[in-house]
């Protein structure tokens, strides 16, 4: 439940439109529900506006199933992240609307419209092998209300590209930048826009790039002021925060 919702249940049982002991039944289950495994915390949406978000690496599939089935009957959107195709399928069967980006290893269901904002977050990737990252950020984005441009591919080896885009990626409230070998794109990106950068180290590249901490150095260090930066191939963080920005 968000404050919305919460407001609104409060107000039909002022107006006599729903007893108490309905009320008490929609609310039971905050601020968290106990499933054995797993404790669903039901009273983050209020906190601080977004729902829970199902982490699925180190869960089996049935596990993530169980989380799914008491979710949905909270009619929250529901996000699923580094999810396998094994437990897509499955989840699949007791959601038939739920959908899954293979790439991305992301499982996504609709339940309610959420307004989608005007401006926009510039997703900035530098090579293909960056598009597992580019796309769970992609969908926690989407699934959070936001409109997204995705800018792909325009890495420092040849970035030449880069410009062609740079009117997207200037116009965008926030840009996320992911890449990997060496980590660069983020400061080139950083020295020519006035908006606010979160940046993505990716683990793509050769034996010294130590799966992604070169490139988490360079971001870190990097002289283009107003550069932020997340771990490793976190690709939800950055969108989650991105998120936040975008609806200030």
């Amino acid at each position: 439940m968000n404050k919305e919702e919460i407001k609104n249940l409060l107000e039909s049982v002022k107006n006599n439109e729903i007893n108490i002991d309905k009320a008490m039944k929609i609310i039971e289950d905050l601020p968290y529900k106990e499933l054995g495994f797993a404790k669903i915390d039901n009273h983050r949406e209020i906190r601080v506006g977004y729902p829970e978000v199902i982490y699925c690496e180190g869960k089996t599939a049935e596990q993530v199933v169980k989380i799914v089935e008491f979710m949905l009957t909270k009619n929250n959107n529901i996000l699923a992240t580094r999810a396998t195709q094994e437990m897509y399928e499955e989840v699949k069967k007791i959601c038939p609307e739920s959908n899954y980006n293979p790439l991305g290893r992301t499982i996504t269901i609709r339940k309610r419209d959420e307004k989608v904002t005007d401006s926009y977050i510039a997703i900035v990737s530098a090579g293909t092998s960056d598009l597992p990252v580019v796309e769970e950020a992609a969908e926690t984005a989407m699934i959070f209300g936001n409109r997204v441009e995705k800018i792909t591919d325009v890495g420092v080896a040849g970035i030449h590209r880069l410009f062609e885009s740079l009117n997207v990626i200037r116009g965008a409230r926030v840009v996320i930048v992911i890449a990997g070998m060496e980590g660069a794109l983020a400061s080139v990106v950083g020295g020519l826009i006035d908006k606010p950068l979160i940046a993505v180290p990716t683990s793509v590249g050769y034996g010294a790039s130590f799966r992604g901490l070169a490139a988490l150095l360079t971001m870190l260090n990097s002289c283009a002021s107003g550069v932020t930066v997340v771990n490793i191939d976190n690709g939800f963080g950055a969108a989650y925060s991105a998120s936040i920005i975008n609806k200030l």
